[in-house]
């Protein structure tokens, strides 16, 4: 089994993003096991939690939800069959901010923007804990308009797992 990974490895050693560009990039392992199914429905809640570790970055939970696009994206499942959600809160709270808020709180735009209009564009409902906001003294207007306030983190990831949708801690 090893070898058969390492022999797919060296056949395709390329990075792509074939839905989201600049986020998220996968290799292609066409052998390798777990492979996604295009005719399957995926329903997927990332937990958002972890700041970047350099300011520069995005937060990791959000780019592994991007990963995740690409690698539906790569095994060719239509958009239609993927029901995907991130929720931010705790350290990843103030990617959720608007450029203006964020610039006024960190002192530069927020490198969070342009992650999340790709992850709306391609279908994934992005959140914000309404409970991480008010403990960070964040206000609502404060949020960007393609991030959607949530009651509570706690709240959309029991309602979405409730209804089915896998976990994904970040």
């Amino acid at each position: 089994m090893a070898e058969e990974y390492q022999s797919a490895q060296k056949a395709s050693p390329e990075w792509r993003t074939p839905v989201i560009a600049e986020y998220g990039k996968v290799r292609p392992y066409p052998d390798a096991a777990a492979q996604l199914d295009p005719e399957q429905t995926y329903k997927v809640v990332f937990n958002v939690t972890k700041a970047a570790q350099d300011e520069n970055n995005v937060v990791p939970g959000l780019e592994s939800a991007a990963r995740f696009v690409n690698l539906a994206g790569l095994a060719k499942v239509p958009g239609k069959n993927l029901e995907l959600v991130a929720v931010l809160n705790g350290p990843a709270t103030s990617a959720a901010l608007g450029d203006d808020a964020y610039l006024k709180r960190h002192q530069r735009t927020n490198p969070n923007r342009k992650l999340i209009a790709a992850l709306n564009e391609a279908g994934v409902d992005v959140m914000v804990c309404g409970q991480a906001l008010a403990h960070k003294g964040f206000s609502t207007t404060e949020v960007a308009n393609d991030v959607t306030v949530a009651v509570a983190a706690l709240t959309v990831l029991a309602k979405y797992q409730s209804a089915g949708y896998a976990l994904i801690p970040n």
